[in-house]
């Protein structure tokens, strides 16, 4: 039976999406090609009719899921006021929920160290989706030249992306929500720390000792020599 060019695209994003979900649970290596087709209903067979190799799956699969986060943070600020924003993407992402929801969370904490030692094409795609990432926090830190707003957006990602990879490894005990709340206050409260105005070159040099207000003004008076 062939199947028309709209089924196969369904197909094949059925078996992304699955694929997305089971590697975020189980990791890159963690489930065979035939699991993951088994769960987006297909036969191990027909594997190879939409994809190249495994790692072209793989690919696909978490490139999704990093799409997805970067949608969900999109939609999250959509629908907060300027300066709630930021708040409220680092509340959802550093929650229980997310925490206890790996399959469908941040494919970065899941699957960050395992895409460090896969192939350098694979660990090409993931560096610009993360760089899509970046640019996307980067807008919600105003008040800043640019490169100052991405400086902070990676920063906040690595402590919100750092925190949930302990936090999963605590379990779901104290512990675990210490450390979610640790990386909500690090994040937010760095975030709001005033920003410094004067420049180096304007800073008083240390142990310089100002003129008093009478020799201020002796010298503004004094006649000029000829």
């Amino acid at each position: 039976m062939r199947y028309s060019k709209e089924h196969k695209l369904e197909t094949h994003a059925r078996i992304v999406k699955k694929a997305s979900v089971r590697l975020r649970e189980k990791g890159a290596h963690g489930i065979g090609v035939a699991d993951l087709m088994k769960d987006a209903g297909l036969t191990h067979g027909g594997f190879y009719a939409h994809f190249d190799s495994r790692e072209a799956l793989v690919i696909e699969a978490f490139a999704y899921a990093m799409d997805r986060s970067t949608d969900r943070w999109r939609q999250l600020a959509g629908q907060a006021a300027p300066d709630q924003r930021l708040a409220t993407i680092v509340d959802s992402y550093l929650s229980p929920q997310h925490r206890d929801n790996p399959g469908h969370g941040c494919a970065v904490p899941a699957l960050g160290a395992e895409i460090a030692r896969e192939s350098p094409k694979t660990r090409k795609v993931f560096a610009a989706k993360l760089d899509q990432m970046i640019e996307m926090m980067s807008e919600q830190f105003h008040g800043g030249p640019s490169k100052s707003a991405r400086k902070q957006a990676m920063a906040a990602l690595a402590t919100m992306m750092g925190t949930i990879v302990l936090a999963r490894a605590a379990g779901n005990g104290e512990l675990s929500e210490e450390l979610l709340s640790a990386g909500r206050e690090a994040v937010l409260v760095r975030a709001a720390a005033p920003k410094p105005t004067a420049s180096k070159a304007e800073a008083p040099k240390r142990g310089a000792r100002k003129p008093t207000a009478k020799k201020a003004a002796t010298k503004a008076v004094s006649p000029a020599k000829n």
